[in-house]
């Protein structure tokens, strides 16, 4: 069992940063595919940002490429998402999810708020 724990999100001016963290335990990070997802107000849960365990390529949602990165620290077991240029619509609650062929564990959340 994968336990994930989000931290970072908070309430930041559009065009400002921040920086989730994704710390895991139960197994290593180099062993699982590692995604970010976001749920905003009255919206499903969407996919935001990736990466493979097996190539360490990240993959993105349209609507954050080349605003956020994803990446991860082995030596800490976490997983990072730098969130830059951030606007209105990237409110939501984001998730950490880790797993193998499908997202099988899941994080409590971190809530990030842009405001204008």
């Amino acid at each position: 069992q994968v336990q994930l724990v989000e931290s970072g999100g908070g309430l930041v001016q559009a065009g400002g940063s921040l920086r989730l963290s994704c710390a895991a335990s139960g197994h290593t990070i180099d062993e699982l595919n590692m995604a970010w997802f976001r749920q905003a107000p009255g919206k499903e849960r969407e996919f935001t940002a990736g990466i493979s365990w097996s190539d360490s390529r990240p993959t993105y949602a349209d609507s954050v490429k080349g605003r956020f990165t994803i990446s991860r620290v082995s030596a800490k077991n976490t997983v990072y998402l730098q969130m830059n240029s951030l606007n209105s619509e990237d409110t939501a609650v984001y998730y950490c999810a880790a797993g193998w062929n499908q997202y099988s564990s899941w994080g409590q959340g971190t809530q990030v708020t842009v405001s204008s």
